[in-house]
């Protein structure tokens, strides 16, 4: 029993339209599936992801009427997103700074040409070579030409003052391994710790910063809600399931978001992990070709479909 990487990322936003047409018209990424948070259905959930809606490339939304973030500790602090070379690096620093985007330069980081910049409401990411290692599914509707797409998420890394009890969690519960440290940028004491799942490689890894001076952030537009983790199947799922009930970690319990089956529960700086099952996939009551093209609902919800549709805001990119 491995988790094999980052499943997907869920972040929020206060601006829905606003979300739609940067991560489609400026990222280039596509929109995989346009459906609503199954907890409160006024908030679309908005799931973005490549060509052919892999697990482990979705980047995905909540939007809710949120002040913006208050940055600190106790969170997800940047999503990297993979992208293929150097020269795709340059092309990105070009793109993004011609759409007004906030954009840092080209740098090394973990031995790793990295990209920093945020979107309009302040979300942080980082562009992150991963050599080209691996399976790409580019989206031929894309607005960014194929070799430059977004491949897929990772690194995630997230931000502690201290890492005792979470380190336990993630190498003793989680299975994953402590592999190496590097500094976090512009500090002479703070480090960041990596951890790596299944084979390794930035698509299976979570940073873990240690930075005792920041204070604790506030949740709100521009932050992140929760990461996923890949399991593969069903049978795994379900030992994980078993595994936190044995271990009398508190947890969700079972929950079955039709695309995948989840299970949540908190580390213990406070972060929300969830594990997630790669299938049965977005495909499963959409057509692959038109994925995103309108508001799908899971079957538990499609009864209350003409309420939910009155409740959502305009979308349109």
């Amino acid at each position: 029993m491995q988790l094999t990487g980052i499943h997907h990322l869920t972040a929020v936003s206060a601006d829905a339209p606003g979300n739609l047409r940067f991560y489609t018209r400026v990222m280039g990424m596509r929109l995989i599936k346009k459906t609503v948070n199954q907890d409160d259905v006024s908030a679309y959930h908005l799931f973005y992801g490549d060509g052919v809606a892999s697990p482990g490339s979705d980047l995905t939304f909540f939007d809710f009427p949120a002040a913006p973030e208050r940055r600190g500790n106790h969170t997800i602090t940047r999503t990297g997103l993979r992208v293929a070379g150097h020269d795709t690096l340059k092309w990105w620093h070009r793109h993004l700074t011609e759409a007004g985007a906030k954009v840092g330069e080209i740098g090394e980081r973990d031995g790793r040409f990295t990209l920093d910049f945020e979107d309009p409401e302040g979300q942080r990411l980082s562009l992150i070579d991963d050599g080209g290692v691996g399976e790409a599914h580019p989206w031929a509707k894309s607005t960014v030409p194929a070799e430059h797409q977004i491949r897929g998420l990772g690194p995630i890394t997230m931000s502690v003052p201290d890492r005792t009890h979470t380190d336990v969690v993630l190498r003793e519960l989680m299975l994953m391994r402590h592999v190496r440290d590097y500094p976090v940028p512009d500090s002479d004491s703070d480090i960041v710790h990596v951890y790596e799942m299944g084979e390794g490689g930035p698509a299976a890894e979570l940073h873990v910063a240690v930075r005792p001076k920041l204070p604790v952030a506030q949740p709100g537009a521009g932050g992140v809600h929760h990461v996923a983790f890949r399991t593969p199947n069903r049978a795994e799922y379900d030992e994980w399931a078993e595994r936190l009930r044995k271990l009398r970690v508190p947890n969700s319990g079972k929950v079955n978001r039709f695309y995948f089956e989840s299970l949540y529960f908190r580390e213990p700086n406070g972060v929300l992990f969830e594990i997630a099952t790669d299938g049965p996939g977005f495909a499963a009551d959409e057509p692959m070709e038109s994925l995103g093209e309108k508001l799908a609902l899971p079957p538990f919800l499609e009864k209350r479909r003409a309420e939910i549709e009155r409740g959502l805001k305009p979308l349109a990119a």
